[in-house]
């Protein structure tokens, strides 16, 4: 049990680490490099080796909830990444569960009955991420906002809350997807 805390917090310091040095990107210009990193992402996604084909497959959920939701595949795969690292069976401190990271309300809310389950997840999650870019107007900085910390915080805030996660995860996400 210690030994799986310590890989824990050993991967929170690597990715704290990664982020101490980026800046957030905003605006059109930076929503446009990120889109093109992060085909470079969905590129690696399709080079995995035959030992993680069960990620290929993660990753051809997503694409494909993507296009079912109208949602740029690039921009799904860099949530799932950033989420779970595309595993089915990430939980976060917080009690958020799945690929997609669903907390249990709005898993709820969206009508997944088992977040274990990678089809299910992904769906539920690709289609809040939808809801989120709609609800903001297509607004991709401040969906991701409000998909990590609530729509709630974005329109208190008018956009990214202050929350240092918050902030790292859609520079994140941005810089995975552009």
């Amino acid at each position: 049990m210690m030994e799986g805390v310590q890989r824990v917090m050993q991967r929170i310091a690597a990715i704290e680490q990664r982020f101490q040095h980026m800046q957030p990107q905003t605006g059109a210009a930076s929503f446009a490099a990120a889109l093109n990193k992060a085909e470079g992402t969905a590129a690696a996604a399709r080079k995995i080796g035959p030992a993680d084909s069960a990620r290929q497959d993660i990753a051809a959920m997503v694409q494909a909830a993507a296009k079912k939701y109208n949602v740029d595949a690039k921009l799904a795969l860099a949530v799932a990444v950033a989420e779970s690292d595309l595993s089915p069976n990430a939980v976060s401190p917080a009690g958020a569960t799945g690929v997609m990271q669903l907390m249990p309300g709005t898993a709820r809310t969206l009508g997944v009955s088992n977040v274990y389950d990678p089809r299910e997840n992904i769906d539920g999650g690709v289609r809040y991420l939808k809801q989120m870019l709609d609800t903001f107007g297509g607004d991709v900085t401040k969906a991701l906002a409000a998909y990590n910390a609530g729509p709630d915080a974005v329109r208190q805030y008018g956009g990214v809350p202050p929350y240092p996660e918050t902030r790292e995860y859609v520079s994140k996400v941005l810089g995975m997807s552009g």
